[in-house]
C-alpha cells in the first residue's frame, strides 16, 4: 500500500510530505513514475513530495496517514532505511 503523511516538513521555501510503500520499493517507484514524481525526490525509503502534490497523490491512490503511522508501517515492513545504512536508488 502507498502511504503519505501530511505536509509538515519545511525545506527550500516549501512544505513537504513523505510518500512510502509498506509492501515494496518496486511498488513505491512505480507509483512515483506513474504520478510524475522525479527520481531525485527519493531518499533511502521514501519520496519527498511538495504540499501542492498532496491532493493529487491521494486522488491517485496514496492513503493519508499520520507521520507516526507512516514510520511504524515502514519499520514493520522491514523497508525502513536509516541514515548511514546505504541509499537505494530507483
Amino acid at each position: 500500500m502507498i502511504l503519505i503523511d501530511p505536509p509538515a516538513w519545511p525545506a527550500w521555501n516549501r512544505v513537504w510530505s513523505h510518500l512510502v510503500s509498506d509492501e515494496s520499493l518496486d511498488e513505491l517507484h512505480e507509483f512515483a513514475r506513474k504520478t510524475g514524481i522525479p527520481a531525485r525526490g527519493f531518499d533511502r525509503d521514501h519520496y519527498d513530495v511538495p504540499s501542492d502534490k498532496y491532493d493529487e497523490l491521494v486522488a491517485a491512490g496514496a492513503v493519508p496517514v499520520s507521520s507516526r503511522v507512516l514510520v511504524r508501517r515502514l519499520l514493520v515492513s522491514g523497508l525502513r532505511h536509516r541514515k548511514g545504512s546505504g541509499q537505494v536508488r530507483p
